[in-house]
């Protein structure tokens, strides 16, 4: 059983059950008994806890998504240190990745990848202007949620813009969404999430992504030189300005594609009201020289970058240097043995060598010592450095006492390694004012009070706003600049949006389905999933809604339409010469409907196919009524009468039923 199921972390968040394994970290369905409600709680995997880097890059990615407060973002309400676990808790979704959304729908249609793609650039958006970027877009880290709305997951390698990271430092998502710069390992900004954000909109139009390899090298470097196919050579149902979009998000050059997320929801807005619109200055501007090859060269240097190693294509030149490299063996071979040699005689003195360093001290306790008193202690001094790290007020110890040291007492420390215990200083308790928190959303309002370290008691309470959008704090208690003392109480009073207003629902049957969804939301409600389905209605015109025409209902209720797909066609097959049982059974399959046949007499045999009223090669729509001629066998002749037998009287020719020839009447 997993060790932490059942645990308490900082006596509030009770671990249920493991929901989810990542790179870095395992999440954990909880349950918050302050707020009595289920969350989802990130921890860092034991085994990488020890790891100082690991740790680090899991604060850096609990301080980014800290900052981050969207509809379109999974929430993050708490950021803690506790029981030598490192661990964010997160809002808990109820749905599926995008991926599996794509797996179980099979075929996307443009409209719904275009509701999809929104959302994620929405969120990105958030996160951008925040300066994070996420760099590892792909649809097993975008949630849809039951109602149809999408929220962008897992920061787990996000970091602040300015961090610098690479793909030849570490591999970083997923090689079939990354921007070639990530596979060059250049420094990235948030044009390649906004590629990724590409790549995952074209695998929702098309089906399929736009680069396959046997290896992730070989995709990589698909990534850096080749052209994806055009959305709409795969299927030609995509619309050509929702095409250019994907291509220019796409587009391996920086300078050619969107600069920021906003300006791509700019086209996107502009396409969702106008799905015929032309988008001309995308087209000028991806327009370049034809490319005679597919496939581009690559720079060594390039290629190098993508694999991380630093071994170079072997070309011609290579060949003509061989000379050169058989005479560096050999003097690397020489310099080999000498070092060898060097190494046996500094072995044997260090056997002689009668001082007996012990490998490996144990960390001593320097909790409740101010640095110069831990210096001075016997299993410090001359071995431990006591470095200070910073400080903060704990009432539990005076000022200048050691109130946290790192690594903690007990562990044991290589001899031959730097031996540093940093530590943090108990300092004088500093009167804090309530900063002015309004407009914030909550959580990350919660986060910063937090942040001071002064265990305040957070409470919050909503509230209608015509003026303060849902989830932004509309004032709080202290007030700003009232002061703060630890352990104090702090009322965080947020907004619930507008109070809701009721709405009379329209007919929007017979409309076409964007505009239908526009005037809805217009209305304040919120149009969910579409459903398609095939009828003799023009392809894209609303057929029914979900909530009747003239229902009251409160602002926010979902509406979702029933949309057509036009009609379905059927080819009509050549059934002349099959037996009618076989006809019959292959023009349902078909789709058509079988009318009642009619039979005649034929030569050929009985239940022959010898005509049908819809000729063969005819498209018509599915359910049509097929008439089939058949054959009921040859007409039958009529069998000659008898001659009478001599002496059959008048009885028997009455009773037989016939009569001598001008006997007719029988006397």
């Amino acid at each position: 059983m997993d060790q932490y199921i059942g645990r308490m972390l900082d006596n509030r968040y009770e671990l249920l059950e493991l929901i989810g394994r990542g790179g870095m970290a395992n999440v954990y369905k909880a349950k918050c008994h302050r707020l009595n409600r289920l969350v989802a709680v990130k921890i860092l995997k034991s085994e990488l806890a020890e790891n100082a880097e690991f740790r680090r890059r899991f604060r850096d990615e609990s301080l980014a998504v800290a900052q981050l407060s969207h509809a379109n973002i999974v929430s993050v309400y708490d950021v803690s240190r506790g029981d030598d676990l490192d661990y964010i808790v997160m809002e808990l979704i109820d749905g599926i990745t995008l991926k599996q959304y794509m797996e179980r729908r099979g075929n996307m249609d443009w409209r719904e990848a275009l509701h999809f793609i929104i959302q994620i650039m929405r969120g990105l958006s958030h996160a951008h202007s925040r300066g994070i970027i996420h760099r590892d877009i792909k649809p097993q880290n975008i949630m849809v949620l039951r109602d149809g709305s999408v929220k962008v997951a897992d920061f787990g390698i996000a970091c602040l813009a300015n961090a610098g990271q690479t793909l030849t430092q570490e591999a970083l998502g997923s090689v079939h969404y990354i921007s070639p710069e990530q596979a060059r390992g250049d420094r990235t900004d948030a044009r390649s999430d906004i590629y990724s954000a590409g790549v995952v909109l074209y695998e929702m139009l098309t089906g399929r992504l736009p680069f396959e390899g046997d290896s992730a090298v070989s995709v990589a470097i698909q990534h850096l030189s080749s052209i994806p196919l055009a959305p709409r050579d795969i299927n030609p149902d995509v619309p050509e300005a929702l095409e250019l979009i994907t291509m220019k998000a796409m587009n391996p050059d920086l300078e050619r594609r969107y600069a920021s997320a906003e300006a791509m929801l700019d086209d996107l807005e502009l396409f969702r009201k106008d799905p015929n619109v032309d988008m001309e200055h995308i087209r000028t501007q991806l327009t370049q020289p034809v490319i005679d090859e597919p496939t581009q060269p690559i720079p060594s240097e390039e290629l190098s970058a993508v694999t991380g190693h630093g071994k170079k294509i072997k070309t011609e030149t290579d060949v003509s240097t061989q000379d050169k490299k058989r005479m560096a063996i050999i003097i690397g071979a020489f310099a080999g043995a000498l070092l060898l040699v060097f190494l046996i005689f500094k072995l044997i003195g260090s056997g002689m060598n009668t001082d007996q360093t012990p490998e490996y001290y144990e960390v001593p306790n320097v909790l409740g010592y101010t640095v110069e008193e831990a210096e001075n202690l016997p299993t410090v001094r001359g071995i431990f450095t006591i470095q200070q790290r910073g400080g903060r007020y704990d009432p539990s110890y005076e000022p200048g006492q050691i109130l946290e040291q790192d690594p903690v007492a007990g562990k044991t420390r290589d001899s031959k390694s730097e031996l540093i215990i940093n530590v943090y200083i108990c300092i004088e308790e500093e009167k804090v004012l309530m900063e002015d928190l309004t407009g914030l959303n909550y959580q990350e309002a919660k986060v910063r009070l937090k942040n001071l370290n002064m265990d305040l008691d957070i409470q919050t309470e909503d509230e209608f706003s015509d003026t303060y959008e849902a989830g932004e704090v509309i004032r709080t208690t202290p007030a700003v600049n009232g002061e703060l003392k630890r352990g104090s109480t702090v009322l965080l009073i947020y907004s619930k949006g507008p109070e809701s207003k009721p709405v009379t629902v329209p007919s929007f049957l017979e409309k076409e389905v964007t505009a239908a969804a526009a005037e809805a939301e217009a209305l304040g409600l919120v149009v969910g999933q579409h459903q398609y389905v095939y009828s003799d209605k023009p392809d894209g015109q609303v057929i029914d809604q979900s909530i009747a025409a003239e229902t009251v209902v409160e602002e926010g209720a979902t509406i979702v339409f029933t949309v057509s797909r036009g009609l379905r066609t059927v080819t009509v097959d050549f059934f002349v010469g099959s037996t009618i049982e076989a006809a019959s059974t292959k023009a349902q399959s078909d789709g058509l409907t079988v009318g009642e046949s009619a039979y005649i007499y034929s030569d050929e045999p009985a239940g022959t196919v010898l005509g049908q009223s819809l000729a063969d090669g005819l498209q018509v729509a599915e359910g049509t009524t097929i008439v089939f001629t058949v054959s009921q066998g040859p007409e039958p002749t009529a069998e000659p009468e008898p001659e009478p037998e001599p002496g059959d009287d008048n009885s028997d020719n009455e009773e037989s039923g016939s009569s001598e020839p001008g006997q007719e009447g029988g006397n």
